[in-house]
């Protein structure tokens, strides 16, 4: 599932680095914390790729 918005594709990204080891994950706040404790490698893998391009900047609350 990709994501919606640019904060949603930077989230899974930091999540995704630090599911991977190349950051520390003591390093994670708010919602990229929560991804990389609920989501899988692919699952993040899928949301952080794909351009940025025509995404808002965060996702609508509805």
């Amino acid at each position: 599932m990709p994501a919606k918005s640019k904060s949603q594709q930077k989230a899974a990204g930091a999540a995704l680095s630090a599911k991977r080891g190349d950051m520390n994950k003591g390093d994670l706040k708010g919602p990229s914390r929560e991804m990389e404790k609920s989501m899988s490698e692919k699952e993040l893998e899928d949301m952080a790729s794909g351009k940025r391009k025509g995404k808002p900047d965060h996702k609508s609350g509805s």
